[in-house]
């Protein structure tokens, strides 16, 4: 099993003082609590790898404006904009995460061609999460969980509009 868990997207640099919009990924709940050690993925040449989270102000469910620790005299901190929060799986616990790879189940996916299928698993890989979607007719196809393919998740109407790579359903 993996010792860290990708729970948080850095959305954007609220200015140069190591402030962010932190907002969750796939499905978690906001999990970034004070005091926590999160490594940053990709790494970025002279930029931090790691931080402990300083204050966190809620913007809502899934989002906060957050200040890491030691990042207060950083100049420009625009590069980790994009960079992925992981944290200890052991911090947050298995059944926080199961929970949230559940919640997808059932959903549909859709894309600028319409219903791609429903998702029927999440599966935690290495690199990243995959939802496992049941196309019509029983074929199922693996799209990662990635910003470049998921653009929106609407909870409402237990949506995920994708962008998918071309040739991805031909797989």
């Amino acid at each position: 099993m993996r010792t860290w868990a990708d729970v948080a997207v850095l959305s954007k640099s609220k200015n140069s003082r190591g402030r962010f919009v932190v907002r969750s990924t796939a499905g978690l709940p906001f999990l970034l609590e004070r005091g926590d050690e999160v490594a940053f993925v990709p790494p970025q040449i002279d930029l931090p790898r790691r931080a402990i989270v300083g204050d966190v102000r809620m913007l809502d469910e899934t989002s906060a404006d957050i200040q890491f620790e030691g990042m207060e005299q950083l100049g420009d901190c625009e590069g980790l904009v994009g960079c992925h929060c992981l944290i200890k799986r052991d911090l947050i616990g298995e059944e926080a995460l199961q929970e949230a790879s559940a919640i997808w189940e059932g959903w549909t996916v859709v894309d600028e061609d319409g219903v791609v299928g429903v998702i029927v698993d999440v599966i935690d890989n290495p690199a990243q999460k995959l939802l496992e979607v049941e196309r019509q007719g029983g074929a199922t196809v693996l799209i990662p969980v990635v910003d470049e393919i998921v653009l929106d998740v609407d909870v409402e109407s237990r949506r995920v509009q994708v962008d998918l790579p071309n040739g991805l359903l031909d797989l």
